[in-house]
């Protein structure tokens, strides 16, 4: 028995790592603006909310880059060149894994990318 699936043949993995995006970007911002309308909910320290950034970003992170490894095994470790274009089903799993390993990595710089305010921004503006 495997711990990780060599391979699955569903729309829905090709979705994983926006969707992690999407969701790090909400508790990012989602969370600053609480913090910065209700400091007295969090003890009104603002290395606690970089702290709480951080641990999300690392999380988002890994779990884009697993699927991004994910997807490479799928894609058979760059063996196969694209264009995946012929309509059969090894063709559809190459094309999938390709599909996903590259938004796995526009994923991961918008992670990176929303994670850098947070570096630069030392405080609420009150």
């Amino acid at each position: 028995m495997r711990l990780l699936p060599k391979e699955i043949e569903t729309f829905w993995t090709l979705l994983t790592a926006p969707v992690i995006w999407a969701m790090h970007f909400l508790a990012c911002y989602v969370g600053a603006a609480i913090f910065c309308a209700k400091p007295q909910l969090f003890g009104g320290n603002f290395a606690s909310l970089r702290l709480a950034i951080a641990i999300v970003t690392v999380l988002a992170l890994s779990s884009i880059t697993l699927s991004a490894f994910l997807a490479w095994r799928q894609w058979g470790f760059g063996a196969h060149d694209p264009p995946h274009d012929d309509p059969t089903r090894h063709d559809r799993l190459l094309f999938q894994g390709f599909a996903t390993l590259l938004l796995s990595g526009l994923s991961f710089v918008a992670v990176v990318m929303t994670a850098l305010p947070a570096l630069f921004v030392s405080g609420c503006l009150r």
